[in-house]
């Protein structure tokens, strides 16, 4: 039997959550920094300063596939000893495409478990990034049917999640007990610790292909709220 009775409210991220996202982009670094094949910088090297430019990317344009081409280009442009031609741009390009291309692959047991906690509790889809690709991903996912409503933000920090909390009525962990908020995802930056500062519960999924942006210690949970770490999205429906 389930832990928390019937009514809750449950948060739940979407990439590398309900579906694989960042092995992906991954392999397509991988492509990137084999291309590239610099005589003067280590891969480790070239993919430290993939990450630089990345985080300036993200400050100016956000998140999202478009985001990660621009990191790509400026990245070799920064890198490269040559000039840097089309033919060497469209070849770039083409590894970005290649994440475009891949078919949703669901993490296993989120089909059967999303379809049993919709049955009981209110589910909200809260993501980052752009708006149109996380809404296609949705749709191509067939899990939007289970969701009584869905957030895409531009970032998630504990302004954003109270907001959320505002817009949907909820009531932080300071409610009566049988009703409680949660956040579930598998990014400590942005699923956990800015949700515990805005007041809301947590669900900590580990996987082990979490984008490296997105790792951070996890905070210590302020009282009266509850951490919960599980290694699989299958685990939630005995606790919900």
């Amino acid at each position: 039997m389930p832990q928390f009775p019937p009514g809750q409210t449950l948060l739940i991220d979407a990439d590398d959550t309900l579906w694989e996202n960042n092995i992906y982009f991954e392999r397509a670094i991988a492509a990137f920094i084999s291309y590239l094949n610099h005589h003067e910088y280590t891969p480790a090297e070239v993919r430290k300063a993939l990450n630089s430019v990345e985080r300036e990317t993200i400050l100016a344009h956000g998140y999202g596939l478009t985001s990660f081409t621009r990191s790509l280009v400026a990245c070799f442009e920064r890198l490269s000893p040559a000039p840097v031609t089309e033919d060497k741009v469209q070849r770039i390009l083409s590894f970005a495409r290649s994440i475009e291309e891949q078919e949703i692959e669901l993490l296993p047991g989120v089909a059967e478990t999303l379809a049993e906690l919709a049955s009981r509790h209110r589910l909200i889809l809260m993501t980052k990034g752009n708006q149109a690709e996380q809404a296609d991903k949705l749709a191509r996912s067939g899990l939007a049917p289970h969701f009584a409503a869905v957030e895409i933000v531009q970032e998630k920090d504990p302004p954003t999640y109270r907001e959320v909390i505002a817009r949907h009525e909820l009531t932080p962990h300071t409610s009566c007990a049988t009703q409680t908020y949660w956040m579930i995802g598998n990014s400590p930056r942005s699923d956990i610790n800015p949700a515990l500062a805005a007041g809301l519960h947590a669900v900590f999924l580990f996987h082990k292909d979490t984008w490296i942006l997105e790792h951070a210690e996890i905070d210590s949970v302020p009282e009266g709220q509850q951490l919960l770490e599980l290694d699989s999205f299958a685990k939630l429906a005995a606790i919900f």
